[in-house]
């Protein structure tokens, strides 16, 4: 289990204490901060003996710290879960567990579900052309893949997610769907903002993985769903 944060806030406690309330599984916990100034790197350090690894310095954004996470793991698979999320119920790891054994897939992806309602879960046929089709906070990846693969590119702010989930993807590597609910998501998540940062690197993410006539069509409705999601927010504030 890794938590990157950096000045999340008190929504930490309640997402790390999602995690030392499981039951049946004690998971490997690790915790990458960014040098909080808000207080939560002193509070981190009172929590260290609950705390696997525990590092706290400036890094080059969330994917720099994710791969210092990832350096620190141990265990055969590894979950990322945002500091503003929590896991769904103290018997998630565990029931996700019990399935994960029993899958010869590289990537074991449950449900997660956000504050307002919107609920994601692999679709039984992705289009990996068409946007990110992994919900990171609710994907169990296989630690080797990183080790075989690489980690995440650092210089992606927002999208090394989807650039990570595609190279497994045209490695062959299967994603394996479980109709369990991992995690409750906040709403104010790096890729949850809507910012055309977001969608310019999924466009930029999408043309290194295939050819510039497969993207196009894609790239424009990339493009229509930043607007339509600009439009609606604008409306939400009026």
């Amino acid at each position: 289990m890794i938590v990157v944060c950096k000045n999340p806030g008190p929504r930490l406690e309640s997402a790390l204490l999602s995690v030392w309330e499981q039951r049946e599984l004690r998971p490997e916990l690790i915790v990458i901060d960014g040098g909080s100034t808000d207080g939560t790197r002193e509070w981190l350090e009172t929590q260290r003996p609950r705390i696997a690894t525990l590092v706290s310095e400036s890094d080059k954004g969330v994917y720099d710290a994710m791969n210092k996470g990832l350096t620190a793991a141990r265990g055969e698979w590894v979950l990322f879960l945002g500091a503003d999320d929590e896991l769904s119920t103290d018997l998630a790891l565990s029931a996700m567990h019990l399935q994960l054994q029993q899958t010869a897939g590289g990537v074991g992806v449950g449900e997660a579900v956000y504050a307002d309602g919107r609920s994601y879960r692999l679709a039984a046929a992705p289009n990996p052309r068409a946007r990110n089709f992994v919900h990171h906070q609710a994907a169990f990846y296989r630690r080797s893949l990183f080790v075989e693969k690489g980690g995440f590119d650092p210089m992606l702010a927002i999208m090394a997610d989807y650039d990570f989930n595609l190279r497994l993807w045209k490695s062959h590597v299967r994603f394996k769907p479980f109709p369990l609910l991992v995690t409750r998501c906040g709403t104010r998540g790096l890729s949850d903002r809507g910012s055309w940062q977001g969608y310019r690197e999924e466009i930029r993410v999408r043309h290194r993985h295939f050819a510039a006539y497969q993207c196009w069509p894609w790239d424009v409705v990339s493009v229509l769903r930043y607007l339509r999601k600009k439009i609606v927010r604008s409306l939400a504030r009026t």
